[in-house]
């Protein structure tokens, strides 16, 4: 990243176990890439609209994304689903640069990383790159519910909202108003499950990644941002991770990013799939 990490507790000051980083070579380089035929990207399993699988296809944005990637640097696009970790540092060491202690496969990129200073900071064994696009938080409503417009959280004390559970909205609602909220909260294992919840009536409303919203929308349902009030971080930019040792391949697949992202093929992608599209700013 093209920041400092000034500020940001690393090594043996930090708040955490410094990193093992015992395992130098992993992955492969981008001319080992291109002479091989296909590169591999780990995406999150069952995560629609992002990757998920319509019967024994798996689609999504990530995936489209992938291929796009791939397409630019002349080689097939082939994907694994990993479930997610604890956090996404963990994710990132499972996935990118270290491999699970058990199993499993280390990718060439990771897609759908947060690009945030302080995780770049904190794992120097990988390069977050390749920002694609903008998410937000947002409400989803029936229109029945709220015939003059959608609800913001102070509704909620007397309305049933679904999140997540232990996702940023289910924290947010849970701590606004010193828990008033909490009684009429509905914890969901997923966005899709809060979504069904709401098409179904069970709720009125669900807090959530606006992307995961939409793509659950019906033509009963509607979305909106309201103003947040106390909350710290609304939005947040999504990218890709590589390895630190692949720099060249970190370089070609956000090159192959930017000019789907200036183009519009990116947009299209989230067009495709009935999503808003927001651009980063780089």
């Amino acid at each position: 990243m093209a920041q400092n990490c000034e500020g940001v507790k690393l090594g043996f000051d930090a708040d955490h176990k410094p990193q093992n980083t015992a395992r130098d070579i992993v992955g492969q380089s981008l001319d080992d890439i291109i002479e091989r035929g296909y590169i591999l990207f780990a995406v999150y399993e069952d995560f629609a609209p992002y990757s998920w699988h319509d019967g024994s296809q798996l689609r999504g944005v990530d995936i489209e994304l992938g291929q796009l990637i791939a397409e630019e640097l002349g080689v097939e696009a082939r994907f694994f689903e990993t479930a997610a970790g604890e956090n996404v540092d963990a994710d990132l060491r499972f996935n990118v640069w270290k491999g699970k202690l058990i199993g499993g496969q280390i990718a060439n990129v990771m897609l759908h990383v947060p690009y945030n200073r302080e995780l770049g900071c904190r794992n120097e064994q990988v390069v977050l790159t390749g920002q694609y696009y903008n998410e937000q938080l947002a409400i989803a409503y029936r229109r029945d519910a709220y015939e003059d417009g959608g609800p913001t959280p102070p509704y909620f004390r007397f309305d049933e909202v679904g999140v997540e559970n232990d996702s940023l909205s289910d924290f947010y609602l849970t701590s606004f108003m010193n828990g008033a909220l909490v009684p009429k909260m509905t914890r969901y294992p997923t966005p899709a499950a809060a979504m069904e919840g709401l098409q179904n009536g069970d709720i009125k409303a669900v807090m959530g990644a606006r992307a995961q919203l939409e793509h659950g929308l019906s033509d009963e349902l509607d979305i909106h941002q309201p103003p947040l009030p106390g909350l710290a971080l609304g939005e947040w930019t999504l990218g890709v991770a590589v390895r630190h040792t692949w720099r060249a391949l970190g370089y070609a697949v956000d090159d192959a990013i930017r000019a789907g992202v200036n183009d519009g093929r990116v947009a299209a992608i989230f067009e495709k799939f009935r999503l808003s599209y927001s651009k980063p700013e780089w």
